[in-house]
């Protein structure tokens, strides 16, 4: 989940605290009976919080799990890339090596 998706979520989720509380608040209910009700209300609401908080989580821990594997798998086909690149940088390095050792032979007679 994005960081501007969390934004919204919270901002819901606040929306909604907030308006549950003044319509509690407008009821006519006695006072006993709204405090309960706001109580309830903020017990369902921190519990749905919590889930949902959990839930992203979980979420952001399987992308970056997710990530590190894709990074891991790049990585290693690039090292293996360039380990083959290498062997044939070496090969030609070897081989100009062999042309130079007999031109300074020939050079020597």
């Amino acid at each position: 989940m994005s960081n501007e998706g969390g934004n919204i979520v919270l901002a819901l989720l606040t929306g909604a605290v907030i308006g549950a509380g003044i319509g509690i608040l407008y009821a006519p209910d006695e006072g006993v009976k709204t405090r309960k009700k706001i109580k309830k209300k903020v017990e369902d609401t921190s519990h749905d919080l919590a889930e949902r908080i959990s839930h992203a989580k979980d979420e952001l821990t399987k992308t970056a799990n997710q990530q590190r594997e894709t990074f891991e798998r790049k990585l290693d086909e690039t090292i293996s890339q360039m380990s083959y690149k290498a062997d044939d940088i070496i090969a030609s390095l070897e081989r100009k090596l062999e042309d130079l050792r007999k031109k300074n032979a020939q050079l020597q007679k």
